[in-house]
Protein backbone atom coordinates (compact mmCIF):
# COMPACT_ATOMS: atom_id res chain seq x y z
CA UNK A 1 0.00 0.00 0.00
CA UNK A 2 1.13 3.76 -0.83
CA UNK A 3 2.41 6.02 2.08
CA UNK A 4 0.89 8.52 2.24
CA UNK A 5 -0.49 11.93 3.55
CA UNK A 6 -2.73 10.47 5.99
CA UNK A 7 -0.16 7.45 7.51
CA UNK A 8 0.10 7.20 11.11
CA UNK A 9 -4.06 8.05 11.24
CA UNK A 10 -5.89 4.78 12.68
CA UNK A 11 -9.64 4.65 11.07
CA UNK A 12 -12.05 2.58 12.78
CA UNK A 13 -15.07 1.40 9.91
CA UNK A 14 -17.94 -0.07 10.83
CA UNK A 15 -19.23 0.04 7.72
CA UNK A 16 -21.08 -1.68 4.69
CA UNK A 17 -22.01 -1.62 0.94
CA UNK A 18 -20.44 1.76 -1.00
CA UNK A 19 -21.08 4.81 1.17
CA UNK A 20 -19.25 4.44 4.16
CA UNK A 21 -16.20 2.43 2.51
CA UNK A 22 -15.98 4.72 -0.46
CA UNK A 23 -14.92 7.49 2.15
CA UNK A 24 -12.56 4.73 4.45
CA UNK A 25 -10.84 3.83 0.82
CA UNK A 26 -10.02 6.96 -0.17
CA UNK A 27 -8.57 7.34 3.32
CA UNK A 28 -6.46 3.60 2.98
CA UNK A 29 -5.51 5.22 -0.48
CA UNK A 30 -3.84 8.29 1.16
CA UNK A 31 -1.68 5.75 3.80
CA UNK A 32 -4.34 5.44 6.51
CA UNK A 33 -4.37 2.20 8.83
CA UNK A 34 -7.98 1.31 8.41
CA UNK A 35 -9.61 -1.37 10.25
CA UNK A 36 -12.96 -2.90 9.02
CA UNK A 37 -15.15 -4.50 11.49
CA UNK A 38 -17.59 -6.87 9.77
CA UNK A 39 -19.81 -9.50 11.04
CA UNK A 40 -19.35 -12.96 11.39
CA UNK A 41 -19.55 -14.47 7.40
CA UNK A 42 -18.81 -10.60 6.31
CA UNK A 43 -20.46 -7.36 4.90
CA UNK A 44 -22.93 -6.83 2.67
CA UNK A 45 -20.98 -6.18 -0.03
CA UNK A 46 -19.33 -9.35 -0.35
CA UNK A 47 -21.85 -11.14 -1.20
CA UNK A 48 -23.50 -9.02 -4.10
CA UNK A 49 -21.70 -10.84 -7.21
CA UNK A 50 -18.91 -12.98 -7.48
CA UNK A 51 -17.85 -11.07 -10.30
CA UNK A 52 -14.06 -10.32 -10.20
CA UNK A 53 -12.34 -14.02 -9.99
CA UNK A 54 -14.68 -14.91 -7.14
CA UNK A 55 -14.91 -11.57 -5.47
CA UNK A 56 -17.56 -9.29 -5.47
CA UNK A 57 -16.52 -6.27 -7.73
CA UNK A 58 -18.34 -3.79 -5.36
CA UNK A 59 -16.13 -5.28 -2.17
CA UNK A 60 -12.69 -5.46 -4.34
CA UNK A 61 -13.40 -1.50 -5.68
CA UNK A 62 -13.94 -0.25 -2.16
CA UNK A 63 -12.05 -2.55 0.67
CA UNK A 64 -8.28 -2.37 -0.91
CA UNK A 65 -5.69 -1.46 1.78
CA UNK A 66 -8.04 -2.19 4.62
CA UNK A 67 -8.03 -4.63 7.50
CA UNK A 68 -10.51 -7.00 8.67
CA UNK A 69 -11.59 -8.01 11.76
CA UNK A 70 -14.58 -10.15 12.31
CA UNK A 71 -16.20 -8.89 16.13
CA UNK A 72 -19.50 -9.52 17.20
CA UNK A 73 -20.21 -6.05 18.85
CA UNK A 74 -23.44 -7.04 20.89
CA UNK A 75 -21.19 -8.89 23.01
CA UNK A 76 -19.84 -7.54 25.58
CA UNK A 77 -16.09 -8.82 24.98
CA UNK A 78 -15.68 -7.60 21.61
CA UNK A 79 -17.65 -4.37 22.57
CA UNK A 80 -15.16 -3.33 25.13
CA UNK A 81 -12.15 -4.18 22.80
CA UNK A 82 -13.69 -1.84 20.23
CA UNK A 83 -14.31 0.68 22.85
CA UNK A 84 -9.82 -0.04 23.07
CA UNK A 85 -9.86 0.04 19.46
CA UNK A 86 -11.50 4.02 19.70
CA UNK A 87 -9.56 5.31 22.67
CA UNK A 88 -6.04 5.03 20.00
CA UNK A 89 -8.00 5.72 17.17
CA UNK A 90 -8.40 9.41 15.30
CA UNK A 91 -11.27 8.59 13.00
CA UNK A 92 -14.75 6.57 13.50
CA UNK A 93 -16.94 6.19 10.26
CA UNK A 94 -20.17 4.23 10.36
CA UNK A 95 -22.66 3.73 8.65
CA UNK A 96 -24.99 1.84 10.57
CA UNK A 97 -28.95 1.67 11.21
CA UNK A 98 -29.89 5.15 13.04
CA UNK A 99 -29.67 4.47 16.66
CA UNK A 100 -26.96 1.66 16.69
CA UNK A 101 -23.89 3.34 17.69
CA UNK A 102 -26.03 5.09 20.67
CA UNK A 103 -27.05 1.18 21.57
CA UNK A 104 -23.42 0.73 21.50
CA UNK A 105 -23.39 3.16 24.55
CA UNK A 106 -21.60 5.63 22.23
CA UNK A 107 -24.22 8.25 22.74
CA UNK A 108 -22.61 11.79 21.47
CA UNK A 109 -21.95 13.14 25.17
CA UNK A 110 -20.02 9.67 25.58
CA UNK A 111 -17.99 9.96 22.61
CA UNK A 112 -17.50 13.92 23.05
CA UNK A 113 -16.54 12.69 27.32
CA UNK A 114 -14.41 9.63 26.11
CA UNK A 115 -12.64 10.07 22.63
CA UNK A 116 -12.26 13.99 22.60
CA UNK A 117 -9.85 13.77 19.65
CA UNK A 118 -12.06 11.10 18.12
CA UNK A 119 -13.59 12.07 14.47
CA UNK A 120 -16.34 10.69 14.65
CA UNK A 121 -18.38 10.10 11.07
CA UNK A 122 -22.49 8.81 11.29
CA UNK A 123 -23.40 8.26 7.31
CA UNK A 124 -27.58 8.25 7.35
CA UNK A 125 -30.21 8.32 4.81
CA UNK A 126 -31.73 11.27 6.27
CA UNK A 127 -31.14 13.81 8.79
CA UNK A 128 -31.93 13.18 12.35
CA UNK A 129 -33.41 16.21 12.75
CA UNK A 130 -36.31 15.42 10.29
CA UNK A 131 -38.73 12.94 10.17
CA UNK A 132 -37.58 10.72 7.59
CA UNK A 133 -34.89 9.90 10.37
CA UNK A 134 -35.64 6.49 11.22
CA UNK A 135 -36.22 5.78 7.45
CA UNK A 136 -34.21 3.20 5.54
CA UNK A 137 -32.56 4.26 2.51
CA UNK A 138 -30.89 2.59 -0.16
CA UNK A 139 -29.47 4.42 -3.26
CA UNK A 140 -32.03 4.42 -5.76
CA UNK A 141 -34.59 5.18 -2.81
CA UNK A 142 -32.67 7.91 -2.38
CA UNK A 143 -32.24 9.06 -6.05
CA UNK A 144 -36.34 8.87 -6.53
CA UNK A 145 -36.95 10.94 -3.30
CA UNK A 146 -34.17 13.67 -4.04
CA UNK A 147 -36.14 14.12 -7.45
CA UNK A 148 -33.00 13.40 -9.24
CA UNK A 149 -35.23 10.70 -10.91
CA UNK A 150 -37.56 13.38 -12.16
CA UNK A 151 -34.90 15.70 -14.56
CA UNK A 152 -32.85 11.60 -15.67
CA UNK A 153 -33.75 9.94 -17.93
CA UNK A 154 -36.35 10.70 -21.42
CA UNK A 155 -39.72 12.44 -21.64
CA UNK A 156 -41.71 9.36 -21.41
CA UNK A 157 -39.09 7.51 -19.15
CA UNK A 158 -37.70 9.04 -15.96
CA UNK A 159 -34.96 7.09 -14.53
CA UNK A 160 -32.16 6.26 -12.05
CA UNK A 161 -27.86 7.54 -12.55
CA UNK A 162 -26.51 3.68 -14.08
CA UNK A 163 -24.35 3.62 -10.84
CA UNK A 164 -24.54 4.39 -7.32
CA UNK A 165 -24.73 8.34 -7.60
CA UNK A 166 -25.98 8.80 -3.61
CA UNK A 167 -23.74 6.62 -2.32
CA UNK A 168 -20.95 7.74 -4.00
CA UNK A 169 -21.76 11.55 -3.14
CA UNK A 170 -22.11 10.71 0.31
CA UNK A 171 -18.78 8.71 0.48
CA UNK A 172 -16.97 11.65 -0.64
CA UNK A 173 -18.90 13.96 1.36
CA UNK A 174 -17.76 12.17 4.51
CA UNK A 175 -14.42 11.99 3.37
CA UNK A 176 -13.89 15.47 2.89
CA UNK A 177 -15.47 15.92 6.22
CA UNK A 178 -12.97 13.63 7.54
CA UNK A 179 -10.37 15.98 5.98
CA UNK A 180 -11.64 19.29 7.49
CA UNK A 181 -12.26 17.40 10.75
CA UNK A 182 -8.55 16.70 10.68
CA UNK A 183 -7.44 19.90 9.77
CA UNK A 184 -10.10 21.66 12.69
CA UNK A 185 -7.99 19.19 14.86
CA UNK A 186 -4.67 20.23 14.35
CA UNK A 187 -5.84 23.25 15.22
CA UNK A 188 -8.38 22.96 18.15
CA UNK A 189 -6.83 19.34 19.37
CA UNK A 190 -10.33 18.58 19.62
CA UNK A 191 -12.37 15.85 17.55
CA UNK A 192 -15.30 16.04 16.23
CA UNK A 193 -19.01 14.78 15.39
CA UNK A 194 -20.32 14.62 12.25
CA UNK A 195 -23.63 13.41 10.19
CA UNK A 196 -23.86 12.74 6.73
CA UNK A 197 -27.28 12.34 4.99
CA UNK A 198 -27.72 11.01 1.76
CA UNK A 199 -30.65 12.93 0.71
CA UNK A 200 -28.68 16.12 1.64
CA UNK A 201 -26.11 14.89 -0.81
CA UNK A 202 -28.98 14.58 -3.50
CA UNK A 203 -30.54 17.46 -2.34
CA UNK A 204 -27.04 19.51 -2.96
CA UNK A 205 -26.61 18.18 -6.51
CA UNK A 206 -30.35 19.28 -7.01
CA UNK A 207 -30.21 22.95 -6.42
CA UNK A 208 -30.13 24.07 -9.84
CA UNK A 209 -33.25 22.73 -11.43
CA UNK A 210 -34.47 23.14 -7.62
CA UNK A 211 -33.72 27.44 -8.14
CA UNK A 212 -34.93 26.90 -11.93
CA UNK A 213 -38.12 26.15 -10.35
CA UNK A 214 -38.69 28.55 -7.32
CA UNK A 215 -37.48 31.40 -8.82
CA UNK A 216 -38.02 31.32 -12.29
CA UNK A 217 -41.29 28.89 -12.31
CA UNK A 218 -39.75 26.47 -14.79
CA UNK A 219 -39.66 22.59 -14.36
CA UNK A 220 -36.58 20.69 -15.40
CA UNK A 221 -37.41 18.56 -18.02
CA UNK A 222 -35.85 14.93 -19.17
CA UNK A 223 -34.35 15.20 -22.37
CA UNK A 224 -31.70 12.13 -22.41
CA UNK A 225 -28.75 12.69 -23.50
CA UNK A 226 -29.49 15.98 -24.50
CA UNK A 227 -28.98 19.07 -21.83
CA UNK A 228 -31.28 20.24 -20.39
CA UNK A 229 -30.59 24.44 -19.90
CA UNK A 230 -27.43 24.70 -22.38
CA UNK A 231 -27.83 24.19 -26.03
CA UNK A 232 -26.68 22.72 -28.66
CA UNK A 233 -24.98 19.99 -26.00
CA UNK A 234 -26.40 16.93 -27.37
CA UNK A 235 -25.63 14.17 -29.60
CA UNK A 236 -25.69 14.42 -33.17
CA UNK A 237 -25.83 11.59 -36.09
CA UNK A 238 -23.20 11.43 -38.38
CA UNK A 239 -22.77 9.46 -41.52
CA UNK A 240 -21.11 6.47 -39.75
CA UNK A 241 -21.33 7.30 -35.86
CA UNK A 242 -22.27 10.01 -33.43
CA UNK A 243 -20.85 12.73 -31.62
CA UNK A 244 -21.71 14.77 -28.42
CA UNK A 245 -21.20 18.25 -29.12
CA UNK A 246 -21.41 21.01 -26.23
CA UNK A 247 -21.02 25.12 -27.55
CA UNK A 248 -21.83 26.65 -24.34
CA UNK A 249 -21.77 29.82 -25.04
CA UNK A 250 -22.59 33.01 -27.49
CA UNK A 251 -18.64 32.57 -28.57
CA UNK A 252 -18.51 28.77 -29.21
CA UNK A 253 -21.94 29.23 -31.32
CA UNK A 254 -20.69 31.40 -33.33
CA UNK A 255 -17.84 29.61 -34.01
CA UNK A 256 -19.21 26.49 -34.49
CA UNK A 257 -21.96 28.05 -37.11
CA UNK A 258 -18.51 29.66 -39.04
CA UNK A 259 -16.94 26.15 -38.97
CA UNK A 260 -20.26 24.52 -40.73
CA UNK A 261 -20.90 27.36 -43.11
CA UNK A 262 -24.04 28.68 -41.58
CA UNK A 263 -23.19 32.05 -41.47
CA UNK A 264 -27.26 32.54 -41.72
CA UNK A 265 -27.87 30.86 -38.35
CA UNK A 266 -25.32 33.37 -36.64
CA UNK A 267 -27.94 36.44 -36.69
CA UNK A 268 -31.11 34.52 -36.15
CA UNK A 269 -32.62 35.98 -33.61
CA UNK A 270 -34.25 32.83 -31.98
CA UNK A 271 -30.75 31.73 -31.14
CA UNK A 272 -28.87 34.62 -30.12
CA UNK A 273 -28.81 33.96 -26.01
CA UNK A 274 -28.29 30.26 -24.57
CA UNK A 275 -31.88 30.11 -22.98
CA UNK A 276 -33.68 31.32 -26.30
CA UNK A 277 -31.87 28.36 -27.98
CA UNK A 278 -32.70 26.32 -25.00
CA UNK A 279 -36.57 27.65 -25.81
CA UNK A 280 -35.91 27.06 -29.46
CA UNK A 281 -33.71 23.86 -28.97
CA UNK A 282 -36.19 21.53 -31.96
CA UNK A 283 -36.16 24.74 -34.81
CA UNK A 284 -32.19 24.43 -34.15
CA UNK A 285 -31.80 20.75 -34.64
CA UNK A 286 -33.30 21.10 -37.72
CA UNK A 287 -30.89 23.32 -38.73
CA UNK A 288 -27.94 21.59 -37.37
CA UNK A 289 -29.04 17.86 -37.37
CA UNK A 290 -28.88 18.05 -41.49
CA UNK A 291 -25.19 19.49 -41.25
CA UNK A 292 -23.90 16.45 -39.49
CA UNK A 293 -25.84 13.37 -40.85
CA UNK A 294 -23.55 14.45 -44.17
CA UNK A 295 -20.44 14.00 -42.74
CA UNK A 296 -18.65 11.07 -41.30
CA UNK A 297 -17.54 11.29 -37.69
CA UNK A 298 -14.02 12.02 -38.69
CA UNK A 299 -14.90 14.81 -40.67
CA UNK A 300 -17.44 16.51 -37.67
CA UNK A 301 -14.57 16.02 -34.97
CA UNK A 302 -12.06 17.97 -37.94
CA UNK A 303 -14.20 21.05 -38.09
CA UNK A 304 -15.20 20.81 -34.33
CA UNK A 305 -11.80 21.10 -33.52
CA UNK A 306 -10.76 23.25 -36.11
CA UNK A 307 -13.45 25.37 -34.12
CA UNK A 308 -12.16 24.79 -30.85
CA UNK A 309 -15.47 23.07 -30.03
CA UNK A 310 -15.98 20.34 -27.65
CA UNK A 311 -17.02 16.80 -28.36
CA UNK A 312 -17.24 13.27 -26.95
CA UNK A 313 -18.04 10.02 -28.21
CA UNK A 314 -20.57 7.97 -27.02
CA UNK A 315 -18.36 5.02 -25.38
CA UNK A 316 -20.32 1.73 -24.73
CA UNK A 317 -18.56 -0.25 -21.11
CA UNK A 318 -17.26 -2.95 -23.27
CA UNK A 319 -14.57 0.05 -24.67
CA UNK A 320 -14.30 1.65 -21.36
CA UNK A 321 -11.36 -0.77 -20.75
CA UNK A 322 -9.22 0.14 -23.78
CA UNK A 323 -10.25 3.99 -23.65
CA UNK A 324 -6.59 5.60 -24.41
CA UNK A 325 -7.50 7.95 -21.28
CA UNK A 326 -8.23 5.34 -18.80
CA UNK A 327 -5.21 5.47 -16.29
CA UNK A 328 -5.01 1.89 -14.08
CA UNK A 329 -4.03 0.36 -10.60
CA UNK A 330 -3.14 -3.43 -10.11
CA UNK A 331 -4.85 -4.88 -7.34
CA UNK A 332 -4.84 -8.01 -5.42
CA UNK A 333 -7.40 -9.88 -3.98
CA UNK A 334 -7.99 -11.85 -0.76
CA UNK A 335 -6.47 -15.13 -2.76
CA UNK A 336 -4.11 -13.56 -3.99
CA UNK A 337 -5.28 -12.79 -7.44
CA UNK A 338 -4.35 -9.65 -9.20
CA UNK A 339 -6.87 -8.14 -11.30
CA UNK A 340 -6.84 -4.26 -12.27
CA UNK A 341 -9.37 -1.05 -12.36
CA UNK A 342 -9.30 2.59 -12.72
CA UNK A 343 -7.02 4.68 -10.75
CA UNK A 344 -8.14 6.94 -8.13
CA UNK A 345 -8.67 10.36 -9.02
CA UNK A 346 -6.05 12.28 -8.20
CA UNK A 347 -3.30 9.39 -8.16
CA UNK A 348 -0.57 9.38 -10.17
CA UNK A 349 1.31 6.26 -11.59
CA UNK A 350 3.60 5.45 -8.47
CA UNK A 351 0.44 4.90 -6.54
CA UNK A 352 0.39 1.39 -5.05
CA UNK A 353 -3.06 -0.07 -3.78
CA UNK A 354 -3.51 -2.18 -1.03
CA UNK A 355 -4.40 -6.20 -1.56
CA UNK A 356 -8.53 -6.44 -0.54
CA UNK A 357 -8.57 -8.38 2.65
CA UNK A 358 -10.31 -11.84 3.46
CA UNK A 359 -13.12 -11.70 5.56
CA UNK A 360 -11.84 -11.56 9.26
CA UNK A 361 -7.88 -12.03 8.16
CA UNK A 362 -6.52 -9.52 10.96
CA UNK A 363 -8.77 -10.46 13.80
CA UNK A 364 -6.14 -12.50 15.68
CA UNK A 365 -3.46 -9.61 15.38
CA UNK A 366 -6.39 -7.14 16.43
CA UNK A 367 -7.49 -8.65 19.44
CA UNK A 368 -3.80 -8.94 20.53
CA UNK A 369 -3.05 -5.56 19.71
CA UNK A 370 -5.93 -3.84 21.36
CA UNK A 371 -6.90 -6.57 24.15
CA UNK A 372 -6.48 -5.82 27.78
CA UNK A 373 -7.34 -2.05 27.57
CA UNK A 374 -10.00 -0.60 30.40
CA UNK A 375 -13.21 0.15 28.91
Amino acid sequence: MSKGALSGLLVIAIEQAVAAPLCTVRLADAGARVIKIERDGGETARHYDAAVKGTSAYFAWLNRGKQSAVLNLKDQPDLDLHFSMLGRADVLVQNLIPGALARMGLTPDVIAARFPRLIAVSIKGYGQDTEYAPMRAYDMLVQAESGLCAVTGTPDTPSKIGVSAADISTGMNAHAAVLEALIERSQTGRGKQVEIAMFDAMADWMTVPLLHYEHAGRETARYGMSHASIYPYRPFACADGTLIIAAQNNGERQRLCKAFNRDDLMDRSAFATNALRVANRTALDTELEPDFARLTVAQAIALLNTAQIAWGRYTEVRDLGQHPALHRVDVTLADGQQISMPRPASRDATFQAGPVPATGADTAAIRSEFVGSVR
